[in-house]
Order: structure tokens, then C-alpha cells, then sequence
């Protein structure tokens, strides 16, 4: 059945279960609706910007099963990025701030993977050699770029040991 124009606007959605109106209230059932994983989203991704799946002539099919396998681990380290910073979040604040672009005080309790991505871009790590010495430079990191790494499990020291 089409909506009626003047109803597409409004944001209309139909929601359909097996559960009856005395198991499952409305709002309940949308708030299960909104917290389920979606499979489109992963495919989104391989599609989109974060891995850039797009047609490629390769002379190998070996070659494109290969790269369509490397591409499936970089979606799983994709969708479990958000999960180990949102099992973190309960116990160090409950909020993460100053990820969200262009608000920088908005707080969100479920940051994602593109969000915390965003955050740390400006980090970078240079290397030059002059008359046989090696020097890096490192960018600080902010609060916020720090708080990022101690949410996904990652050690600062990691980074310190590329500078030094």
C-alpha cells in the first residue's frame, strides 16, 4: 500500500511482529527496531567510503578473492571498533565528547566507528633522515584522541615506541 503524500513526510514506519500489544508495548518494539544490527550497514560500508569496494579489472580471480577477504576483516575490525569502546564507556563516564564533527560538545553514549575515526585524524607521524640520523616527530594527542585509544584497548605506549 502507498502512503498518501502528505503522510511521507511525517516519517512514517510500519513495524511488524509476532509478539501481541500485551507482550510487547509500541515503544518497546521501536526501541528493539532501532538497537538491532543490521546487515546493511556492513554492506554500506563495503560499498562506501570507509573500504571503497568499487569494480576493479584484475587479471587474477585469485587476486579479487583475496582482496574481497581482506576487505571482510577490515568490515569485522569496522563493526567490533564501537562494541569494545561501548563496553568501555559505562565505567570510565558513560559519555564520550568531542566527536561528533562540527559539535564539539555534544556527548553520545554510542559513538561509531566512523566518529572515532574522525576524531583522530591530524595524527601524524613523520620520519626523516639527515646525514645518516633518524628523526620522528609524533603530533600530541588530544584528550579526546586519548580517551578514543583507552576505549578501543589501545596503549599510548605503542606510539611512543614509533618516535622513539
Amino acid at each position: 500500500m502507498l502512503l498518501p503524500r502528505r503522510k511521507l513526510p511525517l516519517g512514517w514506519r510500519v513495524y511488524a511482529t509476532n509478539h501481541t500489544a500485551e507482550e510487547v508495548s509500541l515503544t518497546q518494539g521501536v526501541a528493539a527496531y532501532r538497537r538491532a544490527y543490521l546487515i546493511e550497514h556492513g554492506f554500506g560500508r563495503l560499498k562506501g567510503r570507509p573500504l571503497s569496494l568499487t569494480p576493479r579489472f584484475l587479471r587474477d580471480e585469485q587476486r579479487g578473492v583475496a582482496r574481497l577477504c581482506l576487505l571482510s576483516i577490515a568490515l569485522r575490525v569496522l563493526g567490533l571498533m564501537p562494541c569494545v569502546a561501548r563496553r568501555h564507556l559505562p565505567h570510565a563516564g558513560a559519555t564520550l565528547k568531542g566527536i561528533s564533527p562540527g559539535q564539539p560538545g555534544r556527548q553520545t553514549a554510542q559513538p561509531t566507528t566512523e566518529m572515532m575515526r574522525g576524531a583522530l585524524r591530524g595524527v601524524t607521524l613523520s620520519r626523516i633522515t639527515i646525514d645518516g640520523q633518524h628523526l620522528s616527530h609524533l603530533t600530541p594527542w588530544h584528550t579526546v584522541q586519548k580517551r578514543i585509544l583507552a576505549l578501543r584497548e589501545v596503549p599510548l605506549e605503542i606510539y611512543d615506541a614509533l618516535v622513539t
